[in-house]
């Protein structure tokens, strides 16, 4: 059987040449086909959705790796993700078959083309789980360190256990909301002008930070940890994530137990989950480690992803959206599946739809920063926009757009948008 990544696979769905989502891709999503509709767990294929809920109803999944159950008539991808690897593998081979254009089955049964295939612009998206927890690391080490210098000075930029071990901080699950939902500016105490203070207020340095996410499979039992040859197993699907931060509150509150109210109050995901075997072809080396790790934490083999990753920035006076900063995923220091291990080796249970992040990604050069805070250097370089502004941090009514993409030989594989739009603080 020919791989689900093969270059040469062409679907009879068209897919044009700048899609993000050819047959190559096939990310899960769950959304309702018009308004009030039942939610159901869809695969994007160029402008349309498949109705992956349509085709299980008439019989076209089963067999032991799917235990013959039910897994796509659901308003979240948990109940998929939970059934593991084998299932997600039989999945895909099928739906990829289904939507190959030498495969007969669908392309020539129009009644059943017109039930399972949706106009993509009038799906509703929703998020794409049950999200138990939320887990962001601070996986770029020119983040990390760029950020240690901004607070703490060159001398102390990243903190001693940095370049041995992962670091990361429990977020809020709550609050990760899906791409299109508007931000209200969080308010909180920080430190008032000059150093007075503390001040209740709106934030004054709102930001964004660009980051990858991806959600866990099935998890494992509480005080048994996941080997790092097994990790991989562990991960389902990616998406863009946008942890929106507010740096005044932030600051104010971090030490000695990290971010609260600076971070708890959105986090933006895209609503595609690109599934971990689309990414293989573009597996790729990632930073050469400075120590020598832990055992637990040594991997085999490329572990980076050669993952293109932008962000741009539209204000109310913009008639286009204006690229402010573009960077790779293959610059983080530490991979997904080092981070999956770190998470487990003190016998944490992750559980199907738990969604881990890297945090800011951030590149080597000036214009491949992931988040205003270093982009700006806090607000003492401000940002110049072509309508003739100029931002420091977001102000209300701007529109944050991330993208991410993947080029392959003759396809472009990507993750569709991650926007929000920011809404002034509540009176």
């Amino acid at each position: 059987m020919r791989s689900t990544t093969d270059p040469t696979l062409r679907s009879f769905v068209p897919v044009p040449p700048e899609s993000p989502f050819p047959i190559q891709n096939l990310p899960y999503g769950v959304f309702r086909p018009e308004p009030g509709a039942q939610p159901r767990v869809g695969v994007a294929i160029g402008d349309w959705v498949l109705d992956l809920a349509v085709l299980e109803e008439r019989g076209f999944f089963g067999g032991p790796e799917l235990a013959d159950r039910r897994v796509f008539g659901q308003a979240t991808l948990n109940v998929f993700m939970a059934l593991g690897p084998a299932a997600w593998h039989a999945a895909r081979e099928q739906i990829s078959r289904l939507l190959r254009h030498d495969v007969a089955v669908l392309r020539d049964d129009a009644a059943l083309r017109d039930q399972a295939l949706v106009a993509r612009e009038a799906a509703e998206m929703l998020l794409p789980c049950a999200i138990g927890d939320y887990t962001d690391f601070y996986a770029s080490r020119e983040h990390a360190a760029n950020v240690g210098r901004l607070f703490r000075g060159t001398d102390a930029a990243l903190p001693p256990s940095y370049l041995h071990t992962p670091i990361g901080y429990h977020g809020r699950a709550s609050s990760v909301v899906i791409s299109g939902t508007d931000i209200r500016r969080p308010q909180g105490p920080s430190c008032g002008p000059n150093g007075s203070g503390p001040a209740l207020g709106p934030t004054r340095e709102l930001d964004f930070e660009l980051e990858v996410g991806w959600f866990v499979g099935r998890g494992n039992e509480l005080g048994r940890p996941i080997p790092i040859q097994r990790a991989p197993n562990q991960v389902f699907g990616f998406v863009l994530v946008n942890d929106w931060s507010a740096r005044d509150l932030q600051q104010w509150e971090y030490q000695p137990l990290g971010p609260f109210l600076g971070k708890n109050f959105a986090t933006t995901i895209s609503p595609w989950v690109v599934p971990a075997p689309a990414l293989e072809p573009f597996r790729c080396e990632g930073p050469v480690h400075d120590s020598e790790l832990l055992p637990y934490l040594r991997t085999k083999g490329p572990q980076a992803y050669d993952l293109h990753l932008q962000v741009a920035l539209q204000t109310p006076q913009m008639d286009t959206p204006h690229i402010i900063t573009r960077t790779n995923l293959r610059h983080l220091y530490w991979s997904p599946v080092q981070l999956v291990a770190h998470h487990t080796v003190g016998g944490c249970n992750l559980r199907p739809g738990d969604l881990l992040a890297t945090g800011t990604v951030s590149g080597p050069t000036p214009d491949s920063l992931g988040c205003l805070l270093e982009l700006t250097r806090r607000g003492e370089s401000p940002l110049g926009l072509p309508s003739g502004e100029q931002r420091t941090f977001l102000e209300d009514g701007d529109t944050i757009i991330l993208t991410g993409w993947c080029e392959g030989p003759d396809y472009r594989l990507g993750f569709g948008e991650c926007r929000g739009r920011i809404q002034p603080a509540s009176p």
